[in-house]
């Protein structure tokens, strides 16, 4: 499933609605898998695999808004419903493609 993220000190943090029914999944199993995926070339990629270490509410949407603020350089735009944030630590990843300039 599509997702935002954000990499900060060493892990992935994602965001969700409380009443999203993968919350549910990762309480019940940790393990997780992320995939980046070039969109000018879908070869470019990285994936890692890992475990969600700490799930905590969002309170005051701080998460979600830094996260949000990455992709669309605005706030969070719903702010009527609860937030859930998930910290995840990455076991090992790998990568595939070309480099590029950043």
């Amino acid at each position: 499933m599509p997702t935002w993220y954000r990499y900060e000190n060493g892990r992935i943090l994602v965001n969700m609605d409380e009443g999203r029914k993968r919350l549910d999944h990762l309480r019940n199993d940790p393990r997780v898998s992320l995939s980046a995926i070039d969109p000018e070339d879908w070869i470019t990629h990285v994936s890692l695999q890992g475990r969600v270490v700490e799930i905590v509410d969002d309170e005051g949407l701080d998460d979600i808004d830094r996260i949000a603020r990455h992709y669309t350089g605005k706030p969070y735009y719903v702010r009527d419903r609860k937030r859930i944030s998930a910290w995840i630590e990455i076991d090992r990843w790998h990568a595939w493609g070309r480099l590029k300039d950043a």
